[in-house]
């Protein structure tokens, strides 16, 4: 619900994209409140991506659970058996990730370990995503106020609010697992990453031909430039 429907149906929509939801610690959007606090975000955003992970698993899921909504959007019933899935792979992540470490290495090394691979995951994962939606060049639409309807249709939608990076860079690619192609993730997200640059060619030179910006850095650290720079930005005006 949180990624595949909600996310790729409503990329960078605020109150509806959950992944842009990150109050009242950060501003991602110019269409959400601004706070003293924000005016540091692109200083303190590090600590805070790397909560990220055990924030998800112990909390934010819960959350969504229980209150049956993803943001505004509401849950659909689950079944018995989503039920089960849903509590039978909490509890046996429970038994992997916390009892047995603790029950064979003792607490103090469990604590030590899980922090430090819990802040790697939770700082990799928010910081691929956000290098490929809230960046400088990415667009943030909203809907329009008496049709409730967003001004482009979907494909076009995926392209403005997404970014591409270091896609010449064979290293990250298969790092990310091609997430770094992120237009082509979002137009084509049933189709194995591996085809992404050939596809990416064609994007391109459709978007030439339609006058569309086709959002890329040709490396990644110029895209966290441009995560910190927006970041910055929105904690100013």
């Amino acid at each position: 619900m949180k990624h595949n429907l909600i996310h790729h149906m409503y990329t960078n929509v605020d109150g509806v994209d959950d992944d842009l939801d990150v109050q009242p610690w950060m501003r991602m959007s110019s269409t959400q409140p601004r706070r003293k606090l924000h005016r540091f975000q692109h200083l303190y955003f590090w600590f805070l991506y790397a909560l990220l992970y055990i924030a998800w698993i112990f909390f934010m899921d819960y959350q969504k659970y229980f209150k049956g909504k993803i943001g505004g959007m509401p849950i659909k019933k689950m079944t018995a058996t989503d039920q089960s899935v849903f509590w039978g792979f909490k509890v046996i992540h429970l038994l992997l990730f916390v009892a047995l470490p603790i029950y064979t290495a003792g607490f103090v090394a469990w604590l030590v370990g899980f922090v430090v691979f819990a802040a790697i995951a939770g700082f990799t994962l928010s910081l691929v995503f956000q290098l490929a939606h809230t960046v400088e060049h990415a667009a943030f639409p909203m809907p329009d106020e008496i049709t409730n309807k967003l001004e482009d249709e979907w494909a076009i939608h995926q392209i403005k609010t997404t970014a591409n990076f270091a896609t010449h860079n064979k290293v990250i690619s298969w790092l990310v697992g091609g997430l770094n192609f992120q237009v082509e993730h979002h137009l084509f997200p049933k189709i194995s990453h591996v085809h992404y640059p050939a596809i990416s060619k064609i994007i391109k030179q459709m978007c030439e031909e339609f006058d569309i910006t086709y959002n890329e850095y040709p490396k990644m650290r110029y895209a966290v430039v441009s995560h910190v720079s927006y970041l910055r930005e929105l904690g100013r005006k």
